[in-house]
């Protein structure tokens, strides 16, 4: 069975499917990473895969659920926490002026105090634009501190974000699924 979701390698997406496979299985799982949902989405609809994971506070979740109606369902649903988060910026920037962000982590905390709020696509990529010096400050996994403490430098913990994640497949579950209300 073929699971995908959103990559790169060490995101949420990654985290928390790896964590449902070592919970739920199968054991001879393959995981595909894709670099956007619509993608990951038509590859199910068109069989190359078997599943796909997202996390609903994604900022793709609606669109890929309203294009996909009636051909991609929700199979599964549980809630977990991602890895946990924190405000960091760079070392050599005392007052932070800019803040990079991942869309659905816009309301973490406040950033107020930031003039220019910056999208990003995942929280990776806040980390490796704070490290290779592209962002003042970001909201990010926070191993990226413990990872290059020589570069960054804590503003606020934020902890994990504990969110609701749906798996989808091309069949609906049957009547009679404890899932079904």
């Amino acid at each position: 069975m073929i699971f995908a979701t959103l990559g790169p390698e060490g995101n949420n997406h990654v985290l928390v499917l790896s964590r449902y496979l070592d919970a739920r299985g199968p054991a001879d799982a393959e995981v595909r990473l894709f670099d956007d949902f619509p993608a990951a989405f038509a590859a199910l609809v068109a069989g190359e895969v078997d599943r796909v994971l997202q996390c609903t506070a994604h900022f793709s979740h609606a669109d890929c659920v309203g294009r996909h109606m009636h051909r991609a369902f929700p199979v599964n649903a549980f809630v977990a926490g991602s890895h946990p988060l924190a405000l960091l910026a760079r070392r050599d920037i005392a007052e932070p002026r800019q803040v990079a962000r991942q869309p659905a982590t816009r309301y973490y905390t406040d950033l107020t105090v930031f003039e220019e709020e910056i999208d990003a696509p995942t929280t990776v990529a806040v980390a490796e634009g704070l490290v290779a010096g592209r962002f003042e400050a970001g909201i990010c996994a926070r191993h990226a501190l413990e990872r290059h403490p020589d570069k960054l430098r804590l503003i606020e913990e934020l902890g994990p974000a504990l969110d609701v994640w749906v798996l989808y497949g091309t069949q609906m579950l049957p009547d009679g699924s404890p899932l079904l209300l």
